[in-house]
This record gives C-alpha cells, sequence and structure tokens, in this order.
C-alpha cells in the first residue's frame, strides 16, 4: 500500500476536524468531497467571491452517490471572508488540520486588479496564519503556485531556485510562502505550501473572464465554439489532475516526518504538454464521446502579459518526503474531467 492508502485507511477510523478556506471553489469543494468521504468533520469557509453554492451541493451529493450516506451533518459551513479576521478566529476554532486554498487566483486579473489581489492574498492569508496560530491547530497546509519560480527558465522546477515575479498575483504568492516561513521561526507553528503546477478537474469553472484552459476548452468544444490560444500554441505546462492536488494536501496535513514541515513542494507530475498539444487531446477524447462534432482548427491570438512559456515541476522533494504518488497522468485526468463535464451538461 502506498503512504497515501495507509492514511485513508487510518482516517476512516479516527474522526479529525478539518477546516478547507475557499471550500466553494473548484479545489475546495473537491477536498470537501474527499474529507467527508473518509469519514472526517469538515469547516468550510467561503465568500463566494469566486466559489459558488452549487459546488458545495454537487460535492455532498458526490459523497451520498459514494457512500450511499447523508454525510452532510459532518459539514458546517461559515459564509464568511478570510480578509475579516473574525470570520477567520470562528472558523479556526476547534479545528485539527487547516486546509486554506482561498486565494483571488490569475495572473490577468491581478494585473487589472492588484490592490483586490493583495487584499485576499495577503491581508487575507496573514489573517488565517493567526487565527491557525492562536488556534493550536496541528498544521496549516496552503495553496502556494508555480507562479513563484517568475522568469526562472531552468526546466524542471526545483523548489530551492525561483527568479522573479513577473505578476502581482504571484508576489502575493511568494510572500505567503515568506510569511508560512516567518510564523515557523518566531511561533513554532508548523506549516507546508503546495505549489500548485495547472490544476484541472471537476468543478473548475469553464465560464468567466479568468477561466483556466481546459474547462475553458472543453466547453468550447462541446458547443462548437472557436478556441482561442494565446501565442503560437508552443508554451507548455505541467498539467495536474485534482486527484493528485487532494492526496498532496492530506499528504502535507497528516505527515509525520519532522523534516517535511515547513517547507512547499511542487504539486505536478514533472511532464510538459504544449497547449496545441493539449487542445487536439481534449478535441480527440471529446469526440470519442460526442457524436456530431466538427473538427475546429484553433485561432491564434497575442500572448498574455505575465505569463512565463513554459513550466514544468520536480516532484522528487515531495515523492521523497511526503511520499506524493500522482495517480493521474494528463490523459487519463482528462478522461475523467471530461466525462464530468460531458455529464454536467446534460
Amino acid at each position: 500500500m502506498t503512504k497515501f492508502e495507509h492514511l485513508q485507511e487510518y482516517l476512516n477510523n479516527n474522526q479529525k476536524t478539518w477546516l478547507v478556506t475557499g471550500v466553494a471553489g473548484f479545489i475546495g469543494s473537491n477536498l470537501l468531497e474527499k474529507l467527508l468521504i473518509l469519514n472526517q468533520k469538515v469547516v468550510g469557509l467561503d465568500s463566494f467571491d469566486t466559489g459558488y453554492q452549487h459546488n458545495i451541493d454537487q460535492a455532498l451529493q458526490d459523497v451520498q452517490n459514494t457512500t450511499g450516506k447523508d454525510l452532510s451533518n459532518n459539514f458546517n459551513f461559515i459564509n464568511g471572508d478570510i480578509r475579516n479576521s473574525s470570520d477567520c478566529n470562528q472558523a479556526c476554532d476547534g479545528v485539527d488540520y487547516v486546509l486554506h486554498q482561498a486565494a483571488l487566483g490569475s495572473v490577468p486579473r491581478s494585473i487589472e486588479d492588484p490592490l483586490g489581489t493583495n487584499e485576499a492574498n495577503i491581508d487575507g492569508f496573514i489573517n488565517m496564519l493567526v487565527a491557525s496560530r492562536d488556534a493550536k491547530v496541528k498544521r496549516f497546509v496552503y495553496a502556494a503556485s508555480s507562479s513563484s519560480y517568475g522568469d526562472n527558465t531552468d526546466l524542471p522546477k526545483i523548489e530551492h531556485i525561483i527568479g522573479n515575479p513577473l505578476s502581482p498575483y504571484a508576489v502575493t504568492k511568494l510572500v505567503n510562502e515568506l510569511y508560512a516561513s516567518v510564523f515557523a521561526k518566531n511561533y513554532d507553528f508548523k506549516t507546508i505550501g503546495l505549489r500548485y503546477f495547472n490544476i484541472f478537474g471537476k468543478r473548475q469553472d469553464p465560464n468567466g473572464a479568468y477561466a483556466a484552459v481546459i474547462p475553458k476548452w472543453v466547453a468550447s468544444v462541446l458547443n462548437n465554439e472557436d478556441v482561442y490560444i494565446n501565442g503560437d500554441g508552443e508554451t507548455s505546462r505541467d498539467f495536474c489532475y485534482i486527484d493528485n492536488a487532494v492526496q498532496s494536501n492530506i499528504l502535507a496535513a497528516m505527515t509525520e516526518n519532522n523534516e517535511a514541515i515547513d517547507q512547499v513542494y511542487n504539486v505536478a507530475l514533472n511532464d510538459r504538454t504544449s497547449l496545441n498539444e493539449l487542445y487536439r487531446m481534449i478535441e480527440d477524447k471529446i469526440m470519442q464521446r460526442v457524436k456530431g462534432l466538427e473538427k475546429k482548427e484553433p485561432i491564434y491570438r497575442d500572448f498574455r502579459p505575465g505569463d512565463v512559456r513554459h513550466s514544468q515541476a520536480s516532484v522528487d522533494k515531495a515523492h521523497k518526503l511526503l511520499e506524493y504518488r500522482p495517480k493521474y497522468k494528463i490523459s487519463e485526468g482528462l478522461d475523467e474531467a471530461i466525462d464530468w463535464y460531458i455529464n454536467s451538461v446534460k
């Protein structure tokens, strides 16, 4: 058995209390679903700035479909905001583990609204650190970002070698890491940061100006709409399926390896897929499932400001210290995600 399989077995028989901030978002709702399936108690905090009630509702329904039980009594939702310290204090009360996902994501959004991004991602982050420290939580696991690598062009990305940030969003996520490190040194507070690399999967919103590329393209192909690619399509990313990210959060929260604490880790596959390759994969997989769709050439347009050209992550550190074993490669993850999007449209 893998470490994660052992942990799931342990959690099924040992109920803890977890706080998931941003619980109505894409990653947060997937964490909620997994934790409830593992018989855990979950406190969820969300302001619905970017999250949705239907994500929570779908997560609870998926839990019931998987377990055959209504486990919603193990979930306590707080409609609150990480920018409000009293909301953070309320949410952290009696919690064992914090999985902090709440943030204003998106590089383009941060360029358009640096003040709003700073307020949510830095002020909100330190509010959560202080509240978690004061509540004496066992572990504070937070969503870091691959954007922290900035203009460093080395591949694959290794945690201790970063460059200069290329966007306000990247600055905020790097500051999160610095604050977590300072809290570890000054308060003996146990934190772990997870640098997500292009996480995708079910409940990722295909709509809106800042939608991630995979759900947006899946929706466009399903609707026979044009697909737009920024740049020449040879930009590459390390796309990582949501279940791998969920695994990394639980491993980070529960690790008993002292060397693993107060560190940051890449959450990815150590793989690289170009946007051109990604589009063809999405188109082919959808057309295998849905008849009557027409193959289309993508439309190329200007590169986006603040975007890096190539991204690929070493996961050696997470493998060694957390025993992270990503289960889904990009093709397998796309199969799962596309099936979900097709079924959710019906």
